[in-house]
């Protein structure tokens, strides 16, 4: 039984300048850099290249993060363990050596042999980036690596006869090969403590290389990409897992949308229900499309399944999990006319409506359902959860192929735990949740398969503690008489089983107020995070990770996004939407949250943003997939980003002051809106042309900068069910914007409606 353990609120989430950086995974672009016998061809950018010298950190010449090569460098084996090369880069930089040793006589071998060597791996280090001036593809950059001087001094003393040899450049080949000072000065590094060899001597620098980035809060340090956005309070991603790799997102208004794996989303939706959907504007309302999950054999029959909230024809609020198919005739299409009812649940009020369907390894369906709503779990004697002849409040558990004698549209297993209990409905699996938001099935360790199979679920709690459960056949997790490891009714936890399941963790509301369950990493792009169980809080946008260690406990630590060091790679975003509603696992098994910043069915906020570990990447060539292509009929809308990427910010002109230090950290508590866009500083230049390798004339620039300053932004008061809506800004944010009819007429009235709403019961801090 795991030892109770509470979260202690920290300081965290401080975006500093000084930690490492990625982009997305095996798709690093290679436009504007090409090798040639010469060498790496370069040349220097004024601010990127100031930007460079500030923010040097783990990158290779294809803009991603270093990776731990699948084989042994014969060559460069210095860089074997970690580095930029993979086997075929190694053997390339081999063949280029011999080819210059060549021209060279047995005393210049011995002399120059290993000067030569050191240069020219330098393409494998992990800092390769730093060291050539090619952090940003928009960089220049050179075509010899950045030597520190008396290095330099040394080879040029010894072996300046083979500068020629290792570069095609006309300008130093003439300047330099007699004049080692202005040789050294060009190779020269701003910050002296990446340039060869002493970057290989900087124990900070060094230190951890390749393992996930801690802050100095102790805090995960991960980047992001912006996938989608312009969602309506996008509730969920799911794929088809038939090796198409297209993204289905759904609105909780009840409209699920088709991405295919370019980016693009298809115009027309793959299913459009908001007309039956009871969902409503109301700010934190939790009804509306809530579940999704395709059928283990959906390639072959084109099944799926849905939960969404509805109101009958006598004005009763209900659950309705239904079966549809997809059109045979378009598969980005759904059959509307195909729906079957599998199940139907009446709500008492309108919230804990739960909303989670997913398929075990096992290949029956789950569902996850709320214990009714209001406050307390108010219903019966025990109240729901705790009543296994009601299905509220309970993990169920069905098998959707199975035909059952009594007319039920699907037959229950025969080792659910309680088929023989007369007392209790047979769909029960596990019992005593409250709302459990959001869960998901661990896919196991891509080596040993260890954890295959666990689900993991977030369980909202009441006023005290937010909790994180591992599914147990049978399991009673504790509502209404525990909440996390505490007791809420002290009646029934008194008199409650010892055999209760406790949470693998639980944090109070210091840390949170309302949990939205994540997903074990177990993709490839971001080996480091495999393992982590990653999910968030939907009110403060708080992401937090847990780890297993040996003993089976959960340690917890918070993740930072956006440090500018980390994150200062094409495509990386430095913020995201506060609300996090929602996490996903694409095909491939990469990781993904959508959150909003604006809690609205109706609020076209919503945004989807793909996790990347900055500090290492899986080798070339080992992620690559080839989806199956699917025939489109629809017209395909191209992504446009709408957040800025880090390097966009880093280079943005401004001629304002900087904001004086915040005594708040601000990295992981991510701006909703602003009135303006951040500012960065503003850079005055001085250029003056040099000729590159390929003989064509750029410019060299030396970069002046000047004080800046920053607006002030416009924060947005945290929104609940029991606050009533934000007010909107004037201009439209660098983000997003927000619509004006969402707000209430009339605030002070608003908030005493939700105010007293609250009182009633009828809204909780959940999603």
């Amino acid at each position: 039984m795991n030892e109770p353990y509470y979260e202690v609120v920290q300081d965290f989430y401080t975006s500093d300048l000084k930690k490492p950086t990625l982009k997305e995974v095996n798709v690093w672009p290679r436009t504007g850099r090409s090798s040639s016998s010469s060498g790496v061809s370069f040349f220097c950018l004024s601010l990127l290249c100031l930007i460079g010298s500030l923010l040097g950190h783990p990158q290779c010449l294809d803009y991603g993060p270093p990776f731990q090569p699948p084989f042994h460098l014969e060559f460069c084996s210095a860089y074997e363990n970690f580095g930029c090369c993979d086997q075929e880069r190694d053997n390339s930089i081999a063949a280029k050596y011999w080819d210059i040793m060549d021209y060279i006589d047995p005393q210049g071998h011995k002399l120059c042999g290993t000067y030569i060597k050191d240069i020219l791996c330098q393409e494998c280090s992990p800092y390769a980036a730093h060291l050539y001036d090619a952090e940003n593809p928009q960089t220049p950059l050179r075509n010899l690596p950045g030597l520190c001087f008396d290095y330099c001094s040394e080879f040029h003393l010894n072996c300046h006869s083979a500068i020629s040899l290792l570069t095609s450049d006309k300008h130093i080949q003439e300047c330099c090969e007699t004049n080692r000072t202005h040789f050294c000065d060009l190779l020269h590094l701003h910050d002296e403590d990446y340039c060869f060899p002493n970057v290989l001597k900087n124990t900070a620098l060094n230190r951890n290389l390749g393992s996930v980035v801690e802050g100095h809060k102790g805090c995960l340090q991960l980047c992001l990409t912006e996938v989608a956005n312009g969602l309506r309070n996008p509730v969920l991603m799911v794929h088809a897992n038939d090796h198409t790799h297209r993204m289905f997102i759904a609105e909780q208004v009840g409209v699920v949308w088709v991405y295919l794996p370019d980016g693009s989303r298809l115009e027309e939706p793959f299913l459009d229900i908001k007309s039956i959907v009871l969902a409503t504007p109301w700010i934190g309302d939790e009804r509306g499309f809530l579940g999704m999950a395709f059928h283990p054999k959906y390639k072959y029959n084109g099944k799926f399944y849905i939960y969404y909230s509805y109101m009958d024809k006598n004005r009763v609020e209900k659950i309705r999990i239904s079966e549809l198919k997809v059109l045979a005739s378009d598969a980005n299409k759904a059959d509307p006319r195909s729906e079957r009812n599998l199940l139907e649940l009446e709500e008492p009020a309108a919230n804990h409506n739960g909303g989670q369907l997913l398929f075990g390894v096992d290949g029956y369906m789950y569902l996850f359902t709320g214990d009714g709503g209001k406050a307390g779990d108010p219903f019966g004697k025990f109240g729901n959860a705790q009543n296994k002849s009601t299905l509220l409040g309970k993990v169920l558990r069905i098998d959707v192929d199975g035909k059952n004698p009594d007319g039920k549209p699907y037959s229950i297993p025969p080792d659910n735990p309680f088929v023989s209990d007369p007392k209790a409905r047979p769909e029960v699996y596990a019992y005593g949740v409250r709302n459990m938001w959001r869960c998901a099935v661990d896919r196991g360790d891509p080596v040993t398969k260890k954890g295959r199979g666990r689900i993991f679920c977030g369980d909202v709690g009441q006023n005290r503690f937010e909790e994180i459960d591992i599914v147990v056949k049978g399991g009673n997790y504790g509502w209404r008489a525990k909440e996390g490891f505490e007791c809420y009714d002290t009646k029934l936890c008194h008199n409650s089983s010892l055999d209760d399941i406790l949470p693998i963790f639980a944090y109070g509301r210091n840390v949170g107020k309302s949990v939205t369950g994540g997903y074990v990493y177990r993709g490839c792009e971001s080996p480091n995070l495999n393992g982590f169980y990653i999910f968030g809080d939907f009110m403060n946008g708080r992401l937090m990770a847990l780890q297993e260690d040996k003993t089976s406990k959960w340690k917890k630590q918070d993740i930072c996004i956006g440090s500018t060091r980390a994150c200062a790679f094409p495509g990386m975003v430095s913020s995201y939407s506060k609300f996090i509603i929602s996490f996903a696992e694409d095909e491939a098994g990469e990781l993904y949250f959508m959150s909003t910043s604006y809690p609205s069915a109706y609020a076209p906020h919503g945004s989807l943003y793909k996790f990347i570990d900055p500090a290492r990447r899986a080798p070339p060539g080992k992620c690559k997939y080839k989806p199956v292509p699917v025939k489109t009929k629809s017209k395909r809308i191209p992504f446009v980003p709408r957040a800025k990427t880090v390097l966009e910010l880093l280079n943005e002109p401004s001629t304002t002051k900087p904001l004086k230090k915040s005594s708040t950290p601000t990295a992981a508590i991510p701006t909703v809106s602003s009135k303006k866009a951040k500012k960065t500083p503003f850079t005055k230049t001085k250029a003056s042309t040099v000729k590159t390798a390929s003989g064509k004339k750029r410019q060299k620039i030396k970069a002046e900068v000047k004080p800046h300053k920053l607006k002030q932004e416009e924060k947005v008061a945290p929104v609940s069910r029991t606050t009533p809506a934000p007010p909107l800004p004037k201009k439209k944010s660098s983000h997003l914007t927000r619509t004006k009819k969402l707000l209430p007429k009339k605030g002070a009235l608003a908030k005493e409606k939700l105010e007293k709403r609250r009182k009633e019961g009828r809204f909780s801090s959940s999603f």
